[in-house]
């Protein structure tokens, strides 16, 4: 049936004359097609490299600590008593030698002055036994006895003087007051704490170190510390003490920090974050720590070589050190003057061409 027999059917003869424009406009025949783009004859990947030479490289490790004060005082009385006064308040600063406190000491005011006027007593007869006896009149042992007496009673009045001393509490450094915990009226007794006094000019910073580390640090050796209080502050020091024994407990050492703390920003008890170099060389391989790779085989990288005149990657097996932040240095494998590829290494593999990097051009 031809396209003149479907005058009746309007809606097949419009699908018949769509069908017949597709069908002549599919495109050009298959041998016109455009043919997938071809690499060019002798390119390779797109690659940097870095030459390598001897260099120092240094290697740190991270330690918390906590912060003391080098000058801090408990102050405790050394005889009982009542509180009768404060002298300062929490916050004074006060030189040494400064009445914190004063404790009631009536009873010992009290036998003071018994003590006195007996001791008048005492000097008044020992004069008299003493004239007498320069005359050889009366006997040796009143006048022994009157010496005995006045002697004693005057180390009485020292001790009793002594105790009255006792009974004022003053400071023992210069320094701030920070805590008050007795009031006026309570009772202090020595051991207990009645006055804190610190002083903040110089502060310890005190961190624990595995054991791991007893061979790698001594007195002297440069660190910075820092504070997660004041984020932009960090401090270049050197290890002021290095503990002499292993704590049992945990398999730690000692490290002490010295620092100046004039403007007090530094904290007793606050955490600081201590930066320690554990290892030093001088003359060290090192390539940057992201383009070592690794295999069943063990760790390697790429270098680049030649085959034929033409530069190659040449997968290379090395045995890493330590690394810092992006760096690795590398202990066997390399030699200074190779050059490793640092940068389109994951798009290579052994002996694939290369091409590279010039002025953000390649070259081929």
């Amino acid at each position: 049936m031809g396209l003149f027999e479907l005058k009746g059917y309007p809606g097949l003869l419009a699908l018949s004359v769509a069908l017949a424009i597709a069908t002549s406009y599919c495109g050009p025949p298959a041998d016109e097609a455009k043919a997938p783009a071809q690499t060019p004859r002798g390119a390779g990947v797109l690659v940097s490299v870095k030459t390598i030479q001897f260099e120092k490289f240094e290697h740190f490790f991270l330690a918390n600590g906590s912060v003391e004060a080098v000058t801090e005082a408990y102050i405790s009385p050394e005889i009982n008593g009542q509180i009768k006064q404060i002298h300062v308040e929490e916050g004074d600063v006060v030189p040494v030698g400064t009445i914190l406190l004063t404790l009631n000491s009536s009873i010992i005011e009290s036998s003071m002055a018994e003590v006195e006027t007996s001791l008048q007593l005492a000097t008044t007869i020992y004069e008299k036994r003493k004239g007498l006896w320069e005359k050889k009149i009366g006997s040796e042992v009143q006048f022994l006895e009157a010496k005995n007496n006045k002697e004693s009673l005057e180390n009485k009045l020292k001790t009793l003087k002594a105790q009255l001393a006792m009974s004022r509490i003053r400071a023992p450094i210069e320094g701030i007051v920070d805590q008050l915990p007795l009031k006026e009226g309570e009772l202090a007794a020595p051991g207990q704490m009645a006055v804190h006094m610190i002083c903040l000019d110089n502060v310890y910073v005190n961190a624990d170190i595995s054991e791991a580390y007893v061979a790698r640090i001594t007195k002297g050796d440069p660190v910075v510390v820092s504070f997660p209080a004041y984020p932009e502050l960090e401090i270049a020091t050197a290890v002021h003490y290095v503990g002499n024994v292993i704590k049992e407990e945990n398999r730690t050492f000692k490290v002490q920090l010295l620092l100046d703390n004039r403007d007090q920003r530094l904290k007793p008890n606050m955490i600081a974050v201590i930066r320690l170099k554990d290892l030093s060389v001088e003359r060290a391989l090192i390539v940057p720590s992201i383009i070592i790779k690794n295999d069943i085989k063990g760790s390697y990288l790429y270098v680049m070589g030649e085959d034929d005149g033409a530069p190659v990657a040449v997968k290379t097996y090395v045995t890493p050190g330590m690394s810092e932040g992006s760096l690795t240095m590398v202990r066997e494998g390399l030699a200074p003057g190779q050059q490793v590829i640092v940068e389109g290494y994951n798009l290579v593999k052994n002996g694939m061409k290369i091409r590279m990097k010039k002025n953000g051009s390649a070259t081929g």
